[in-house]
């Protein structure tokens, strides 16, 4: 705690702000630009093991994804709920017997 008081206390040349302001602008934006470099991925990453680790919203919206893919890949817009709702349950029983596939290959299997 002792440090924390010494820091506050310590006195800053006014000149040298501008400087210490702009390299935390650069260690800041270098980080965010390594985090975003780590974020891109394929849509052939991503195993059932992937989906199936997800709980709640984030394996919801991980499926969804994968039946939005495929209707555009498909070229369809045109989908009904009632059948996204049993091919997402096919989905994932499919993706517990088969958990090394991809899982848009499963989800392609489930979609025929």
């Amino acid at each position: 705690m002792h440090w924390i008081i010494e820091a506050r206390q310590l006195q800053l040349n006014p000149k040298s702000r501008p400087l210490l302001l702009a390299v935390a602008v650069l260690f800041g934006s270098a980080s965010a630009t390594f985090a975003q470099a780590d974020m891109n991925r394929a849509v052939d990453q991503y195993s059932c093991k992937d989906v199936l680790r997800e709980s709640g919203a984030n394996r919801d919206v991980a499926i969804a994804f994968l039946h939005g893919y495929l209707l555009g890949k498909a070229g369809t817009t045109n989908f009904n709920l009632n059948a996204l709702r049993a091919q997402s349950d096919q989905f994932i029983e499919a993706c517990l017997d088969k958990s090394g596939a991809t899982a848009v290959e499963v989800m392609s299997s489930v979609k025929k």
